[in-house]
């Protein structure tokens, strides 16, 4: 039978790991807890939730849907809400609510609390770092919903501060709805001012080749002139049909009536006299057409009129979707189309939240214990090495 294992005893290093249990876990967790439940203040709570919303309400232009530019004017980026969370964590939201509340007095209040409180001293940027600190943001990308938790050592105060931030968030959207307002505003403006212009000039010029030409419409003239032309071809037609007829009575009529064929041959000559000269007429209304010798070149004519027509209704069109523009650019700037809609107003606490002592201490404890914990196992890996 081997010896019985003797009975252990308290070695030295069970001693200081003892005694290293009580100074690196149970002494650091006592002074906590003291200061903790007997310094440290309590912070209370005021919790505040909004969102950006959108007007997007139409109006009576909305039935000009198919004029460019009308259906821009109602939408809005949705990255809104995202500049809004950027600017509650903003150094400059900061300077505003504690120009406006004095932070740095509200937040240095307790002056037994050196842990929690604010150092009246610090800086702008060390107040921004308290700042994250003593308020809490969430923001859903799903919803675009924000809430804001504001901490302070008195309800009163915490509740103040929740309402200057909503009111600062709220300025700050209404700015950044301004400045989107006058931007499309200023551009329909100088759209506008572009189609009137060219409206002019197009209207400038039509006057111009009219008082030039001195005529209102070259087609109607165009036509008038087809129209005298078509006449005097159907006046020729009848005086050919006229003078083969005389000619076919001279050749097989032998003076029917007694008279003699001198008298037939003088109706023959004055019908062809007719014809010579209704001949002579149409060459000279086509020479109307060819543009020489001073005349009007209606190929010409028509043509500079059509382009010119062609720019006026262009110049109309555009002027009409313009002022159409400018005009729904002026009705949404005369309405808020961004505003911040608060669904939580600012509360008023009854009981404090904050801080959170017995959290506190349990992390700590845990804490302290892995880092006892380690620096044994450490210190024993040592020893048995050597």
């Amino acid at each position: 039978m081997p010896p019985p294992v003797p009975q252990a005893r308290v070695q030295r290093r069970h001693r200081w790991i003892h005694a290293s249990f009580i100074l690196l876990v149970i002494a650091p967790l006592i002074m906590a807890a003291w200061y903790l439940y007997t310094r440290a203040a309590d912070q209370y709570t005021s919790t505040v939730g909004f969102a950006v919303r959108t007007e997007k309400a139409g109006s009576g232009l909305d039935l000009l849907g198919g004029i460019p530019g009308l259906s821009a004017l109602s939408s809005t980026s949705s990255s809104d809400t995202d500049i809004l969370y950027e600017f509650l964590l903003s150094q400059a939201l900061v300077a505003k609510v504690d120009q406006r509340l004095n932070l740095r007095k509200i937040w240095s209040r307790p002056e037994n609390d050196i842990v929690f409180r604010f150092d009246p001293d610090g800086t702008i940027e060390d107040l921004t770092k308290y700042w994250w600190r003593m308020m809490q943001v969430s923001y859903d990308p799903g919803t675009r919903l924000i809430t804001l938790q504001a901490h302070a050592f008195a309800p009163k105060e915490a509740r103040d501060i929740a309402a200057a931030v909503l009111e600062e968030s709220s300025g700050m959207i209404n700015r950044l709805s301004s400045i989107a307002q006058d931007d499309t505003t200023r551009y329909a403006r100088e759209e506008f001012d572009l189609a009137k212009e060219r409206l002019e000039n197009a209207r400038s010029a039509l006057k111009a080749f009219r008082s030039q030409t001195h005529i209102v419409d070259p087609l109607a003239d165009l036509q008038g002139e087809m129209g005298v032309l078509g006449q005097l071809q159907q006046k020729l037609a009848d005086e050919l049909i006229a003078l083969d007829m005389l000619r076919s009575t001279s050749r097989n009529l032998a003076r029917p009536d007694g008279r003699s064929a001198e008298t037939v041959d003088v109706r023959i000559q004055q019908a062809e006299l007719r014809v010579q000269v209704i001949r002579e007429r149409i060459d000279s209304e086509r020479a109307k057409f060819g543009g020489g010798d001073g005349r009007r070149d209606y190929s010409a004519l028509v043509g500079e009129f059509e382009r010119l027509n062609v720019d006026l209704e262009f110049a109309q069109k555009s002027y009409v979707a313009a002022l159409a523009t400018l005009e729904a650019a002026r009705a949404d700037a005369q309405r808020q189309s961004r505003y911040l809609a608060a669904y939580v107003t600012p509360t008023l606490a009854e009981k404090p939240l904050y801080p959170k002592r017995a959290q506190i201490l349990v992390v700590m404890a845990v804490l302290l214990g892995l880092g006892w914990a380690v620096l044994v196992l450490v210190l024993y890996n040592l020893r048995d090495r050597r």
